[in-house]
């Protein structure tokens, strides 16, 4: 990685450069989860174990959700950072992250499931190009720079700073939203934009499931990667910023 400090370097560099970075898992997680689409409309096996998930949500509602979500971005990569990176011996630090991350993915997840469900009351819960293009611009090009990526950077970088006031009130301003936001669409839409069109090509009842299990992937991916940098003695600024969905499961380990 280069050690050209990110002021040194524009919004548009560092959001290519995170995208680039995040290339080879994000390819890893697309295939992975277009292996299942296709699954899904053509093997019967894969569609009736799909379905054990829809029926679950169905019966459990609320509950799957926030489990759901938890587990997959917060305590799962929890427990894959003690056994690969800690030797199997959780400490005091691990117990704090859970206390602060299982939280925040929880407004996360309901948040998701809500846009799910209100995208699905707009444009119809039926699978066509222009209801699944359409969901994908309210998603990416609404939901995540207006709420989603600010909401992201800005708890962990104040969880990071000390829970500090200061970084509160700068996490408000056009530059920050320039300087850390930004990057941070700019990666995340080179992922999650193909990611989002497979989920929206599924009926609303397995979309939160395979968003769940799409996220469950690549935090794991992102973990092992942001701390096989760490173990390497790279400092955390010379890297580029991680998605918002990764940052639960690396940004406080």
């Amino acid at each position: 990685m280069s050690a050209i400090q990110p002021h040194h370097r524009t919004s548009l560099a560092l959001g290519w450069e995170a995208a680039k970075a995040n290339l080879a898992p994000a390819l890893l997680i697309q295939a992975l989860m277009l292996a299942l689409l296709v699954g899904y409309y053509l093997n019967p096996a894969i569609a009736r174990w799909l379905e054990v998930f829809a029926i679950f949500k169905a019966q459990h509602g609320f509950t799957f959700v926030v489990i759901a979500v938890v587990l997959a971005g917060s305590v799962i990569p929890e427990i894959f950072l003690i056994i690969f990176f800690q030797r199997g011996r959780p400490t005091r630090r691990n117990l704090r992250n859970l206390c602060f991350t299982i939280p925040i993915w929880a407004i996360d997840g309901s948040l998701v499931d809500l846009l799910y469900r209100t995208e699905a009351a707009w444009f119809g819960n039926v699978v066509a190009l222009p209801v699944v293009a359409a969901k994908i611009c309210v998603d990416q090009f609404g939901y995540n720079p207006f709420f989603a990526a600010p909401f992201g950077v800005l708890t962990y970088e104040w969880k990071n700073t000390g829970f500090t006031l200061e970084s509160l009130g700068r996490a408000f301003t056009w530059n920050h939203y320039r300087d850390k936001v930004v990057p941070t669409l700019l990666a995340t839409w080179a992922v999650w934009i193909p990611l989002m069109a497979m989920i929206y090509s599924v009926p609303l009842s397995l979309q939160f499931p395979l968003f769940s299990l799409a996220l469950v992937f690549w935090v794991l991916l992102l973990t092992y990667m942001t701390n096989s940098f760490a173990a390497r003695h790279v400092r955390s600024s010379d890297r580029p910023p991680a998605l918002v969905s990764a940052m639960a499961g690396t940004s406080s380990s």
